[in-house]
């Protein structure tokens, strides 16, 4: 079971999240998210627990706790393909089909105009 920890301290280091969370089980992995520009922790890191038991313990006896002065978030972490919060939905980028034929520009010109390709000032 994998859960997403989240408000930890910009200096946490990988090894400090696994000896908080070993006490609840075995883990398979602890990771914590690191700014590659910056060279510190983003604030939220990951802890893969072999037994999801230990996995729902650790939410349990940590969600809340306070560790270097702010009180951790734990919960169960959610797959990054297609299980996320539905804050944007399946719509992808910016609108999506709109309709109607793509040689139809309506009134946006400039396809087929001798001479041009758009109306207003020339680009240079």
């Amino acid at each position: 079971m994998k859960l997403y920890i989240g408000n930890i301290p910009f200096d946490a280091r990988e090894e400090e999240l696994h000896e908080l969370f070993n006490e609840f089980g075995a883990i398979g992995t602890a990771t914590v998210i690191v700014d590659p520009r910056k060279g510190r922790s983003r604030g939220f890191g990951f802890v893969e627990f072999l037994d999801p038991l230990h996995g729902k313990a650790a939410i349990a006896g940590m969600n809340g706790k306070e560790v270097g002065g702010r009180k951790l978030v734990v919960n169960e972490a959610r797959s990054r393909d297609g299980g996320g919060s539905g804050y944007r939905g399946n719509r992808g980028g910016f609108g999506g089909d709109r309709g109607g034929d793509r040689e139809d520009r309506g009134d946006r010109g400039g396809h087929g105009r001798p001479g041009g390709s758009g109306g207003g000032r020339p680009r240079f």
